[in-house]
């Protein structure tokens, strides 16, 4: 029996968790055990039965997913139904990541979202990660459903291996001046953040539904000239409408999170946050590629 058992070691994600937990956890990758074989991860946990359950897998190509909802679908929302029914045969306890996605219909909306609040989804994305959701709360009740927001970190060796942080850095050392979409607002969240407030919910029992994000809600051009200002690069960022820069995918106007939860760990604002990833950044040097 192992207390942690991850699934989805080689993203962003998992390897912050595979950090932090160390040698109580047991981390396995797409290739030690394809989360859509439904057949092998049941076996995987019958063979450890694991206390608690990290899916940190998903298929998160947001615009591919428009001409390939299949693959998006298999992974977010059938594959999860799954493991919720595995992690139900053998008592383990699921924590599954969600997105900010499931939201956006609102087109009015500038206030945060909170767990109450109703979904609607815009892109298939969403639709593929808010069916698995519910694939979780209504196959196992020992479960932690957790959304989240424009996740940012040490790139992950799988899926993107990449984030908006990474991607505004070289574009920032490659031009003088680079255009950022200013009619998108989120709540942009540092991963080290992430898994903090998530240990933290499943030391203080936190169950169901929650919304975990650094504090506050930001455009992606006004995230992008923080990016630029902490970093001390002299790079002019333009704001464009998502009119102007159009995507396979629609992107939600508005997709700030805020929790209404009782006990939900506090995280600091984003700001805040970048800024502590800047300087880990600078101060290491295997992750200090992009960085002047």
């Amino acid at each position: 029996m192992v207390r942690y058992l991850i699934i989805g070691k080689t993203g962003q994600l998992g390897q912050a968790f595979v950090r932090r937990l160390g040698s109580a956890a047991l981390a396995v990758s797409r290739a030690e055990c394809d989360i859509t074989d439904a057949e092998a991860v049941r076996r995987l946990l019958l063979l450890h039965r694991p206390q608690v359950v990290l899916n940190c897998a998903a298929w998160n190509f947001v615009d591919r997913a428009e001409q390939e909802p299949q693959p998006a679908f298999a992974v977010n929302a059938l594959a999860v139904r799954a493991l919720a029914h595995a992690c139900s045969e053998v008592g383990a306890f699921l924590v599954h990541f969600s997105t900010d996605y499931v939201f956006g219909l609102d087109e009015t909306r500038r206030l945060p979202y909170r767990e109450s609040d109703l979904p609607g989804p815009v892109n298939v994305y969403g639709v593929s990660k808010l069916a698995g959701e519910y694939f979780v709360r209504s196959s196992t009740p020992h479960h932690l459903v957790i959304r989240t927001c424009g996740l940012y970190g040490v790139p992950g060796s799988g899926g993107k291996k990449d984030n908006f942080v990474e991607r505004i850095l070289r574009q920032a050392t490659a031009h003088q001046t680079i255009e950022v979409v200013a009619d998108q607002v989120c709540s942009p969240t540092y991963v080290e953040d992430l898994v903090t407030a998530v240990l933290q919910c499943l030391e203080h029992k936190i169950t169901g539904l929650v919304h975990l994000v650094n504090t506050g809600a930001v455009s992606w051009y006004e995230f992008a000239r923080a990016i630029i200002q902490q970093a001390g690069l002299n790079t002019q960022v333009r704001p464009v409408s998502s009119k102007e820069k159009p995507t396979a995918a629609r992107r939600p106007n508005y997709s700030a999170l805020i929790s209404e939860r009782p006990h939900t760990p506090p995280m600091r604002s984003w700001w805040d946050a970048l800024q502590d990833y800047l300087t880990v950044r600078r101060n290491h040097a295997p992750h200090s590629r992009s960085l002047p």
